[in-house]
């Protein structure tokens, strides 16, 4: 047994280093200059390009890029691999690949008026190249729907504290963006007066937890909606009946709040979801700190998972390339380079301002995806129980840290679920949203009536939720999450081969390793993992493996054909990517095509 306070040296020492010594180098090699003007200034409108202080512009763009995967990914793979393995990958990954992604994407679109990954590589390698990159983020995007949706179903019927305290947290975001921009009453008001009711919302739901079917293992005083148990359900088998019955409930409320105004729920929630996050992340590394030094904690503070099960995890599955994209967001991140560039670039004040919040921000996801690992491997589930069991450790061990302060389990473990919960339902809805914009992005004009649809708020809610629902009913969470995880790092491969083609055009003696390196190491990386899920994990076992086939329904046929596809087409569509880009590298390096970027370029 270790002590879990040295995994959180390690990620510290090792994030200052990458923060005090290579963001600094990256912040010269870019070339970031205080004198010119940023596109927030430049374009500045009150609605989309606003110079925001570093801190407040920090402070969002954490909240945005920390979702529910860097808390969900580590505790995936250290219940499989082993604690060291994935602490290794989230301390020297994120610093060396991921911080240079986030970095590289924002100050790519630093030079471009703001603009996003798409319409960057447009610029260089033509619109076809601009139009596969739409199509690769939209695909993910829906993968990323049914992954958080199916983690917030889980943790309800782990939590049914949490499902009422989540219900209670929605209802108070949507009344502070009443009070907020209705009623135009006092700020700090009702800061103070809101975050003290969603606080009090976690002892509500201790009160009065909320499931839906009955038959589950829940607390005595917990209030069951429907009669029936709802067996029939797709993925009832797999996952249980309750939390097969909340998985549509959570898909429908996340296709609504994305077609609802900003103001009216997506704001006022990530601004209370930011006091979760401080005080849960915040909280729980310091509680390492003080239960280990004071011994205050309930129990040892010390690690009771195997450090190393093997290259082979306790589930049969190779730790290359699996670990790596089963971590995901906690070391790298495709979905950052979303909102990196376009969104946060069109906030900065001052150029020199994305050393922090870019190279910084994401070495903060770091931490989170740090908190998540010492959860369970203080916990240390017993893998046999399946993710079902696996995912809430972040709560109990979460709840386990928190007694260092002396706040008892009962109340901090429906805390952190609902800081788990908080996270993924922000990340749900917002990316339903994106990918609203994305196809909107795709269709351009509409001129048909399924261009029309598709780009329509509603329309394009469902072309996203119901995929997700088929994907969702496989039943296979494994194969589900590594898939996400695959899409999602060959997407930061594409943002970092962006930032590579830029550069490149910048000037044909800059150096490419900064950026070329981490890309070509995630496209060996997820290349190999979507075609090991997509022959290996869904072709092999599944339709080549006669009993699968005696026993499978005709919905988790359609969905593991869904996967398949899913995964060879993000890999042609990466690849070819990556021929362009190649190509346009070399064209200009060999002299064949003039870069000619300057910094202030438009």
């Amino acid at each position: 047994m270790v002590q879990v306070l040295w995994l959180v040296i390690a990620a510290l020492a090792l994030f200052s280093g990458g923060y005090l010594g290579y963001s600094k180098y990256l912040a010269q090699f870019v070339d970031l200059d205080d004198s010119r003007e940023t596109p927030a200034h430049k374009y500045e409108d009150g609605q989309e390009y606003v110079p925001s202080k570093k801190p407040v512009l920090l402070g969002h763009h954490y909240s945005s890029i920390a979702g529910g995967a860097p808390i969900v990914g580590p505790i995936t793979a250290g219940v499989l691999w082993g604690w060291l393995p994935a602490i290794a990958w989230i301390a020297i990954g994120n610093p060396l690949m991921g911080a240079v992604h986030d970095f590289s994407a924002l100050s790519a679109s630093l030079r471009h008026e703001g603009k996003s990954i798409g319409y960057i590589i447009g610029e260089y390698v033509g619109e076809r190249g601009k139009s596969m990159l739409l199509w690769f983020a939209f695909l993910t995007i829906i993968l990323v729907v049914a992954v958080f949706a199916l983690v917030v179903a889980i943790v309800f019927n782990a939590y049914p504290s949490a499902a009422t305290a989540s219900l209670i947290y929605i209802g108070l975001a949507v009344l502070l963006g009443v009070w907020l921009y209705q009623l135009d009453l006092p700020f700090l008001v009702g800061t103070g007066l809101f975050v003290a009711l969603m606080f009090a919302g976690v002892w509500v739901g201790i009160q009065y937890p909320l499931a839906l079917v009955p038959g589950g293992d829940y607390p005595a005083n917990t209030i069951v909606l429907f009669g029936s148990n709802l067996s029939w359900l797709p993925a009832a088998g797999a996952f249980g009946a309750n939390t097969a019955a909340w998985i549509p409930i959570i898909l429908l409320y996340g296709a609504i709040a994305s077609a609802l105004p900003v103001w009216f729920l997506l704001q006022p929630r990530d601004y209370l979801s930011s006091f979760l996050l401080y005080t849960g992340v915040g909280g729980a590394l310091l509680a390492v700190i003080v239960g280990t030094l004071l011994g205050t904690a309930s129990q040892p503070l010390v690690t009771n998972l195997e450090p190393f099960y093997g290259f082979v995890g306790r589930n049969g599955a190779p730790l290359f390339p699996l670990l790596f994209i089963t971590i995901a967001c906690g070391t790298i991140s495709g979905f950052h380079s979303l909102v990196s560039s376009g969104t946060t670039a069109k906030q900065l004040n001052r150029e020199t301002d994305a050393r922090a919040i870019g190279y910084g921000g994401m070495l903060g996801e770091g931490l989170l995806a740090t908190t998540a690992l010492i959860c369970v491997a203080l916990v240390a589930p017993d893998v046999g129980g399946g993710i079902g069991l696996a995912l809430p450790t972040f709560a109990s061990g979460g709840a386990i840290l928190l007694t260092s302060f002396g706040v008892p389990q009962s109340f901090g473990g429906p805390f952190m679920a609902l800081v788990l919960v908080s996270f993924l339902l922000t990340s749900t809805d917002t990316a339903v949203r994106l990918g609203r914009y994305m196809m909107e992005e795709i269709v351009g004009t509409p001129e048909t009536s399924v261009q029309s649809f598709a780009a329509d708020r509603y329309g394009n809610a469902a072309v996203q939720t119901i995929p997700a629902y088929i994907l969702i009913a496989s039943g296979s969470w494994a194969t589900l999450w590594q898939l996400f995880g695959g899409a999602n790092q060959l997407l930061a491969a594409l943002a970092l081969l962006t930032a590579t083609v830029w550069l490149a055009n910048w000037d044909d003696s800059k150096q490419l390793l900064s950026t070329g390196g981490p890309m070509a190491v995630m496209v060996v990386i997820t290349v190999s993992g979507l075609l090991w899920l997509a022959f290996y994990s869904n072709l092999y076992t599944k339709f080549l493996d006669p009993a699968w086939m005696a026993d499978a329904t005709i919905v988790q046929m359609l969905s593991a054909v869904t996967q398949i596809a899913l995964a060879l087409v993000l890999v042609y569509l990466g690849l070819s990517l990556v021929k362009m880009g190649y190509d346009n590298i070399e064209a200009v390096r060999s002299g064949e095509r003039s870069g000619g970027f300057s910094p202030g370029d438009d």
